[in-house]
Order: structure tokens, then sequence, then C-alpha cells
């Protein structure tokens, strides 16, 4: 893969090893909305995963089983102090599991509700009204529905909606949808209350390791953060035993705020070699750690393989808030947790350069975070 950072533009231009840019997808898209509503019996093959990545091949967990639930009511006092009890709870599921839930997170139920209803309405539009924000793999900003773009690539089961919101100059009205009523001003107030959920938590990461509360914040820039949203769309699938909602991955930045189906289970978390059907708790959001913080962590906090399983009977949606670093800051492990016992184990990447090289990929389990330990 060759990438040509160029200063004087926004943009990176990425090549291929045949030397196509990502202006354009590789093949015409085919909106997977659009299949599902055509009555399929069958499971078009490019939507047919290996047999070895299908849903009913790897052992799953007891039902009962569920990834950390973590209250967070009395987290920090008003004289600043953190609770010790919720602190440690945070602390071990960094470090076991990379995922967990939260309650009482500080951001308004009904908000959290209307922001789902709003994107349920937009993916119901038209077909050819959603076509007005379709997106390209440069960004995948807009209404998209494939990742990567390797040609012929097997093909997950769901459409999606991607967009900026912070840096600011990234936050492009033009590229938000205008329909239905309101949604720009509900996203607007939503990516606000996440954002500051997300600085109340990077304060706790850093405590738990010993560092000064500002840590990992100022390592990702401080204020000058990257914010973006992925809303998923996962239509009704004929034969959901040989396809996938979204393929195994860690997500490449930094945390992940998602805010899951209130009706539909689909989020599978991966802790040791079995896969956990995430069961969310009514009004909670579910965290994961991104590679960057397992990067700046040293690998003591751990990004961890996921996927999207989907159904015959219902759609699912589900909004993925990403927080992560300023995007042409050098990441690296923090300088106080590394010792020439405890030796750094990635070099230093921008966070532009890693996302852009999963972009030429797709989502490939834990193979990016993995390829990017410093040789030994």
């Amino acid at each position: 893969m060759n990438m040509n950072m160029n200063k004087n533009k926004k943009e990176v231009t990425i090549e291929t090893k045949k030397g196509s840019t990502m202006d354009e997808w590789p093949e015409p898209i085919v909106r997977v909305q659009s299949l599902a509503e055509s009555n399929l019996s069958s499971l078009p093959d490019r939507y047919i995963k290996p047999a070895s990545q299908r849903p009913t091949t790897i052992e799953e967990a007891p039902a009962a089983t569920n990834i950390p639930i973590i209250d967070l009511e009395g987290l920090f006092s008003e004289d600043g102090s953190a609770d010790e009890a919720i602190m440690a709870q945070i602390s071990e599921a960094c470090r076991e599991w990379g995922f967990f839930q939260v309650l009482n997170h500080g951001v308004k139920p009904e908000l959290m509700d209307g922001a789902r209803e709003k994107w349920r309405e937009f993916f119901h539009m038209p077909v050819n009204e959603k076509e007005t924000y379709k997106n390209s793999p440069k960004t995948y900003e807009g209404y998209g529905s494939r990742l990567g773009v390797e040609k012929g690539a097997i093909l997950d089961w769901s459409d999606y909606y991607f967009l900026h919101l912070l840096p600011p100059h990234l936050k492009d009205f033009n590229k938000w949808p205008s329909f239905p009523p309101t949604i720009r001003d509900v996203i607007n107030e939503y990516g606000k209350e996440v954002v500051n959920l997300c600085g109340r938590i990077m304060k706790v990461l850093s405590l738990n390791l010993g560092l000064k509360e500002d840590k990992f914040q100022d390592a990702f820039g401080g204020e000058n953060i990257g914010a973006c949203l992925r809303v998923n769309y996962y239509p009704k699938c004929p034969r959901p035993e040989l396809a996938l909602g979204l393929s195994s991955h860690s997500d490449p930045g930094g945390m992940t705020i998602l805010l899951p189906d209130a009706q539909v289970f689909g989020l599978q978390v991966r802790k040791n070699d079995m896969w956990i059907t995430v069961k969310p708790h009514p009004h909670a959001f579910i965290v994961n750690i991104g590679d960057q913080i397992q990067i700046l962590s040293n690998s003591v906090y751990k990004s961890v393989e996921h996927r999207v399983i989907v159904n015959s009977e219902k759609e699912r949606v589900s909004l993925a808030f990403f927080y992560n670093p300023k995007s042409d800051i050098p990441i690296q492990p923090l300088q106080e947790l590394v010792s020439t016992h405890n030796p750094p184990l990635y070099p230093p990447m921008t966070f532009d350069q890693y996302r852009l090289f999963i972009r030429t990929q797709g989502p490939q389990g834990k193979s990016h975070v993995e390829s990017h330990v410093s040789p030994r």
C-alpha cells in the first residue's frame, strides 16, 4: 500500500496496489435495504461469508453471559474526586473485556430514543431521496453500504450513514440529512452530550493508570479531538446463518459509545474464543476501547474484536459514536507507561495514517493493530 500524504490538502489520497484512487467505490453500489425489500428467498453470493466466519461456526457463550454493566452515578463528586469503586470496575472492564455498559451516564433517555428513531425514519425514506447523500470511500461521509475498496470482497448485510461532528471545520451540514424534520438539531444535541460523556471516561482511563487525569485527553489533542457518528441499519436477512451485519473487527479509533437497538440484539463481543451476544440494558450506552487507546496504554487497555449478527424477523438500528485523536498527532505508548522492562509495543503513527490504511482493506479482526506492533 502506498500512502501519499499531501500537507497542502485536507484530504489524503490513497493509492491501492493497482494504482486506483479512493474517489469512487470499485464497483456499483447495491443498497442492502433494497435487496431485503425485494423478498429474496436466498442470499446473494456477495453476502455469504466463508464457512469459518459464519455466526454458527464459532462457539457462543451461555445466554446468561453479558459484558460488565457499570453505574456511573456519583462517579465524580462536587469536589472533583472520583469514586474508587466505580473506577475499579471501569479499570477491570478495560483490561479484561474492552467493553462495558454504562448507566446514569448523563445523557437524557428521551434524547437517546429520539436520536435512534429519527434515524430509523431516515432509513425508511425512499431510496432515491437517500441517494442524494451517497458517500465515497475517501471519507465515508454520507449514505453508504460497504467498507473497504477491495473489488469482489464479500460484503456485510448492512447500510449506514456516516458523518463528522468534530473538528468544527469538518462539520458540513450539507452532508447531514435534512429529513426527517429536526434530525440535524437532534444529531447536534446528541453529539454534544456524548462528547461530554467521553471526556469523563477519558479522565478515568488516565487516573486508573496512575496518570494525571488529563493525560489521555492531552494525547488526543486536548479539545482538538475528532468525533464522528456512524448510524447502522441492518435489514431483515433471508439467511442470517450465512451472513454478518458487520464483520469481526476492533475499532480503529479511540473510544466508541454505542447506542444499541432497544429491541433487537445483534452485537457480539469475542471473549476467550467465544462470542458473547450483548444484552443491552435499557437506556445504557455500550462503551468499547479502540485501537488508539490500546496503543496509548501500551496494551494495558484492550480493543476487542466484535461483530454484528442479523436476523430474518426484524430490522435493527444502532448509533456508533467514535471519539478519536486529532488526526495528525502521532499516537504511541505514553512515556510514563514504558520502561526498559516494559518497552513500547507500537511505533508512532497518526490516526489519519492508521484509519486510511484500514479503509483499503475493510474490517479484518484484530489484524490491523497487531500488524502495527513494533518489531522486537
